[in-house]
């Protein structure tokens, strides 16, 4: 999971904390369910439908993206079959390090 930082100005900050804990939600669950409404409309239930309709108004509302399958099992397993033990091995690797 990766963690950001957001910088904002300070009544802004006070205001979506305020809106979060009127909730029941922390700063964090909620600016998580804010930006999932705003990129994937199926995150959103009636509050994030509301406000993906704002998000829309003001022209900040991306758009989907489609969703990536997983990779064709066959050309995995032909890459697996063309480069498996043609590196360097970790240990290999580790050891010169720490020499």
């Amino acid at each position: 999971m990766a963690q950001v930082s957001w910088r904002a100005p300070d009544e802004l900050v006070s205001q979506v904390k305020a809106v979060a804990a009127r909730e029941g939600r922390s700063l964090n669950e909620y600016l998580t369910r804010v930006l999932s409404a705003v990129v994937d409309p199926d995150t959103a239930d009636d509050e994030m439908s509301s406000l993906r309709e704002r998000l829309a108004r003001a022209g900040i509302l991306a758009a989907p993206t489609p969703a990536v399958g997983a990779p064709d099992p066959v050309a995995v397993a032909e890459a697996r079959r063309e480069v498996a033990g043609s590196g360097i091995h970790l240990a290999e690797l580790l050891s010169e390090d720490r020499g």
